[in-house]
Parts: C-alpha cells; sequence; structure tokens
C-alpha cells in the first residue's frame, strides 16, 4: 500500500505558542534533540515505513525550511521518491493564504494530482514519535474503512486539550468531539486496554494523524467547500454521513510539541538513561542533514544526563540534565543544568579571537557563567559571568536581551547578552 500512498505533513501556522523559537524560522523547522529539526521526525517515520512520496505544507518564515530540506531529503536519480515543500501561493480557485488543516490540503490538490495514489496520509509537523505507517494503513485496508484516525489513550486531565473519539467494539469511531468540558467526559470513555485502563487513561485522542482514501477525501472536500479544519469539521460530518471511519489505537511514546513548555520538557526527557522517545533505534532511524562535523570536544567536565551533538567544544565545569546542540562553545567554569543549547550555524574562527575590540562576546556560551532551565537559541553571544536562572519567580514577557515563557528564559537567536548580565 505504501507505493499508492502520499504523506502531507501540515506545517502548521504562525506558531505563535512556540514564539519567540519561531520568529525567524517556522515550526517544523525549530531544532531539537541537539542535532535535528522537528519536520525531521514525520519524515523519518515516512522513510521507515517505505512511503517515498512526502510534501510538507508551510506558508511561515519557510526559508529555513526550504534550506533544510533541500540540503537532507535527496532521493537518488532512480527513485520516484521526494520530500517537496508546497507553500501558500495564490491560485485561480483561491487567494488565500491556507485557513486550517484541511483547507491547507484542498488549496495542494493540484499538486498531488500530478501523481497516482489511493491514500492520503495526513501528519502533524510539531509532534515527537516513532510510528510504522504500515501498520497503520494495514488497520485502515482490513476495516475496510474511508479514513483512519490514529488515537492514544489519555487520562481525564489530559482529555479536555484534545479531540476525543467515542468507538464501538469493532474500533469504528461512533462519535466526536473537541476539547470535551469536565462535566460531559463521563460519556466519551472507551474501552482501552487494561494497561492503559490502570493509568486511567480511558479516552482516545485524535493525533492528528489520518489516512484518507483518495475518493472520500475528494468528496468531503467538494461536499464541503467552505470546511477549513479536519479535527472539528471534517471528520465530524464524515461520521455523521455514515462513512466508516475507523480508529487505529497507538500506545507508543507521543507529545504534541505546540507550546514552549512542551519543546522544554520534550528535549530534556531525552537526556534520561533509557528515554521514552529512543533515538538508539536500530530500525526507526532519525534523518537529518548530514553535516560532516568532527567529534565533540571536552576538558574538565562533569556530566550528568547530557546529550551532547557534533562538533562541540566544551570547558565547562558542570553540565546536568541538558541538551547541547551542534558546535556549542561552552567556556571554562561554567554551570549548565536542566536548559537546551541549540548550538551555532558555524564554528568561531580564530579571526573572530583575536579580533574581539567592540567587545561584543564570542558566539556560544562565555566563562563562569551559570545557566539554569534556559532555552540558549541558535548563534548567541553569552558573554562571561553571565547569570541565567528560570523558574516560577520570573515573570513572564519580552524584555531587552531575552524572553520569559512559563518561567522558561529563551535567549533569543543571534541575541547578545553583555558579561556579567544577570536574570
Amino acid at each position: 500500500m505504501t507505493d499508492k500512498t502520499i504523506a502531507i505533513i501540515l506545517g502548521g501556522g504562525r506558531g505563535t505558542r512556540l514564539d519567540p523559537l519561531t520568529r525567524q524560522r517556522s515550526k517544523p523547522a525549530v531544532p531539537i534533540a541537539g542535532k535535528y529539526r522537528l519536520v525531521d521526525i514525520p519524515i523519518s517515520n515516512c522513510l521507515n515505513s517505505h512511503i517515498r512520496k512526502i510534501f510538507v505544507l508551510t506558508q511561515f518564515n519557510s526559508a529555513s525550511l526550504n534550506r533544510h530540506i533541500k540540503n537532507t531529503y535527496n532521493f537518488d536519480l532512480f527513485s520516484r521518491g521526494f520530500v517537496d515543500i508546497l507553500a501558500a501561493e495564490q491560485t485561480p480557485k483561491s487567494t488565500n493564504w491556507f485557513q486550517g488543516t484541511a483547507d491547507a490540503v484542498r488549496q495542494s490538490l493540484h499538486h498531488l494530482a500530478n501523481y497516482e495514489y489511493d491514500h492520503a496520509l495526513i501528519l502533524s509537523g510539531d509532534q515527537l514519535y516513532q510510528m510504522d505507517y504500515r501498520k497503520l494503513l494495514k488497520v485502515h485496508k482490513n476495516d475496510n474503512a474511508d479514513l483512519t484516525v490514529a488515537t492514544i489513550p489519555v487520562t481525564a486531565n489530559e482529555a479536555t486539550e484534545f479531540g476525543i473519539m467515542k468507538t464501538d467494539k469493532d474500533g469504528a469511531i461512533e462519535s466526536f468531539v473537541e476539547k470535551p468540558s469536565t462535566d460531559e467526559l463521563e460519556k466519551w470513555a472507551s474501552e482501552t486496554t487494561p494497561a492503559m485502563q490502570a493509568k486511567g487513561r480511558n479516552y482516545l485522542a485524535s493525533m492528528g494523524i489520518y489516512v484518507f482514501n483518495k475518493d472520500i477525501m475528494l468528496r468531503m472536500f467538494n461536499e464541503n467547500p467552505d470546511a477549513t479544519d479536519f479535527g472539528k469539521e471534517i471528520i465530524p460530518k464524515a461520521i455523521e454521513e455514515g462513512s466508516r471511519v475507523s480508529s487505529y489505537p497507538f500506545d507508543g511514546y507521543w507529545t504534541d510539541i505546540g507550546t514552549i513548555s512542551s519543546f522544554f520538557e520534550a528535549n530534556l526527557e531525552l537526556c534520561e538513561t533509557l528515554p521514552e522517545f529512543n533515538l538508539y533505534d536500530n530500525e526507526q532511524l532519525i534523518y537529518t542533514r548530514a553535516r560532516f562535523l568532527p567529534a565533540s570536544k571536552l576538558t574538565g567536565t562533569n556530566l550528568e544526563k547530557v546529550l551532547i551533538a557534533e562538533g562541540c567544544i566544551i570547558e565547562a565545569s558542570r553540565i546536568e540534565k541538558s541538551v547541547i546542540g551542534i558546535r556549542s562553545r561552552i567556556g571554562k567554569g561554567t554551570t549548565i543544568e536542566s536548559s537546551v543549547v541549540m548550538g551555532n550555524d558555524h564554528f568561531a574562527t580564530p579571526d573572530d579571537f583575536q579580533n574581539q575590540t567592540d567587545g561584543k562576546p564570542l558566539m556560544g556560551i562565555g566563562q563562569r557563567c551559570f545557566i539554569s532551565r534556559t532555552i540558549v537559541d541558535k548563534n548567541a553571544r553569552i558573554g562571561n559571568d553571565v547569570k541565567i536562572t528560570g523558574g516560577s519567580h520570573l515573570e513572564d514577557g519580552e524584555f531587552e536581551h531575552h524572553s520569559v515563557v512559563d518561567g522558561i528564559v529563551i535567549v533569543q537567536k543571534g541575541a547578545v547578552i553583555p558579561d556579567g548580565f544577570n536574570i
């Protein structure tokens, strides 16, 4: 089935909940786990599932995403596979930008028409998980479904933040509600596995992952020309009209990287010895750009639960439960704890070290710094003796050198923090 499946990865809108990380890049281009981009996750899942025709739909700040995909996903001359960017564009049928998930796919249908396909696999560009889509497609085929929704069991506290499905004994979705209130939750419980029930996970939440039969998708778009969102409009209408809508229950690790807090916690969880999201799987590989960087170099640094990417030069005293991204430079006497350092786009040169007459710190983190509960975006310049301590004691907001969201300090891309600065 995979050779007749086209994957469509939704890049999302402005990504305001991930601001300021999305001020200069689209959501799928946000770096994660030291060396990857968020878009690498669904693309890698596709490649591991032998799905080779992949579109990425985006409309905001797409330059860095275009660059990453162009430099990363190049198939050989004898393959019909591709990973292509489809940015929002004006056409004779529409002069608007994408108005929602369904509208984005609808406006891109003329590009899909150039290929033969039986199924459209709709994916999100801002989730962290590993899934074999062949299993999803197999359930879709065995159920003779028109549409299949990947679902994950969640607790009552989590259910109010998701679209919740109610299934029958055969796994068919009977009804759907978007972000139900606590008062109405009881009637939306579904039968889950004993292991999930033991954890109180009695509600099936939509993962935002869908498989459509081509003809059903086209008909739903034609019959509902004003529908702009899959979760709020297309799926409920498909259920109402009697289409066969199946649930594909997924019991692996999955998290939505929709907010600064979820992004921060997902990165720190990767520092555990055996994280739920397994970067070290022999089969489910995560692909990204081959940068040909040298090994990282450490001098006199005490490390505890740290994920370090390639090309780093580290002389810090201590780093604990942190992600250190590519080409990071960290000076002597510095301590970093519970932080995400995204790294740099290029190395500091010998000339940079010799020509520091303007008082501007070198790219990276200087000497004798203390950094805690902080996200340091790419190419930031943090001077010597800087203290940054995130936490609930800080007021959220925008400041001269940084931002604070949910108590997490974000040093923005390319920002300059002078010597001795204290946050």
